[in-house]
């Protein structure tokens, strides 16, 4: 069936109706002992404008949630670890599932997360699931491991007080399979300092590690 789209009309005040809704695109109005039509919006034209504004901040909120994770997930493949991609082989993801519903809790609280095992059993996506999660609530999240830190901080000038403090500020800090780092005083020092700084801001830490807790 052919849709037709409705003339606009002009009502006997000689203001103009729109086609579709029926409801006035012009008024009329006294100023200064004149009277005089302007415009108005009919119902058809505040909708549109409602569509436009939900859809440019959506498009607003795509744009940060892009650029917090093209600065907070260092690793492309970070970014498909997500709850809905989890494919349940682990019910221990139900840990990482409540820690983002007590997010507001478990910052308060300075509580962190210590994910241990051997390869293969999801710690890594378990930590990307909670930063993504996280990440699309809008908070700012870190994830990287300290090979990558390291590298940073023995590059040409390098602020080593500067990447530091960076990471520090994050309100969630993610450090990604901890002991594969180079093991040397240097790597060792670099870990406590960061360690040290998340503890002294009373800010919490995710850490996953093939280590044994000794």
């Amino acid at each position: 069936m052919e849709n037709k789209v409705t003339a606009d009309y002009v009502d006997e005040e000689g203001c103009l109706h729109c086609g579709i809704c029926g409801k006035r695109k012009q008024m009329k109005v006294s100023l200064m002992g004149f009277e005089h039509v302007v415009s108005c919006l009919c119902e058809c034209e505040v909708k549109a404008r409602q569509e436009l504004d939900e859809k440019m901040q959506r498009e607003e909120a795509q744009r940060l949630l892009y650029q917090r994770k093209s600065v907070g997930l260092r690793e492309r493949r970070f970014w498909e670890w997500k709850f809905e991609n989890d494919n349940g082989s682990n019910q221990k993801i139900l840990i990482a599932r409540q820690y983002v519903e007590n997010w507001t809790d478990m910052k308060r609280k300075n509580v962190g997360l210590l994910l241990m095992g051997p390869v293969g059993t999801g710690k890594s996506f378990f930590a990307g699931c909670i930063a993504n999660a996280l990440l699309e609530q809008g908070e700012r999240v870190m994830m990287t491991n300290f090979s990558r830190i390291l590298n940073e901080m023995t590059s040409y000038q390098a602020d080593k007080n500067q990447i530091i403090q960076n990471l520090v500020d994050y309100p969630l800090l993610i450090i990604d399979d901890l002991g594969i780092e180079r093991n040397s005083e240097f790597a060792l020092e670099q870990v406590y300092n960061v360690i040290d700084s998340r503890y002294c801001k009373m800010l919490p830490l995710i850490v996953t590690t093939n280590l044994g807790l000794n």
